[in-house]
């Protein structure tokens, strides 16, 4: 939730085109970090198994950033991809690949270029407890 109410808060602040575009781009912040906290939490217990307090605050705040941008980086891109599907070649043919790949690229691209500051302060903030919190859990 604490993604989602970063964009929001943001994209207010930018003065940021349409409800409709607002509302879109905070769903995509919100699911994808829905999507990224277990699996982020999980991977962060993998690595920091029988470690010090030290290192499960690192491995939470590394796990939980990367599961988030990767999950938030992966939707943003389907939607992108959804967005120009319609001006692509017929699928499965290997024009169409080559679009696919590169539209995706372009995605990833946008998105840590223009998105990731979206999550700034509130996302960062959140991230840092999160990883506190996880490492209390972990003594």
């Amino acid at each position: 939730m604490a993604m989602g109410a970063s964009a929001f808060r943001n994209l207010l602040l930018y003065n940021w085109e349409t409800s409709d575009r607002i509302r879109l781009v905070v769903f995509l912040y919100f699911i994808g970090g829905a999507l990224a906290f277990p699996v982020g939490l999980t991977l962060a217990r993998l690595v920091s198994r029988g470690r010090h307090w030290q290192t499960a605050l690192a491995a939470a705040f590394v796990c939980l950033l990367a599961t988030t941008l990767g999950f938030t980086g992966g939707l943003f891109a389907l939607q992108y991809r959804s967005y120009y599907a319609e001006w692509h070649a017929p699928v499965f043919t290997l024009t169409w690949a080559f679009e696919l790949v590169f539209t995706a690229l372009t995605a990833l691209y946008q998105f840590v270029v223009l998105g990731v500051r979206l999550y700034f302060p509130l996302g960062f903030l959140a991230l840092a407890v999160a990883s506190i919190w996880f490492a209390r859990q972990q003594r």
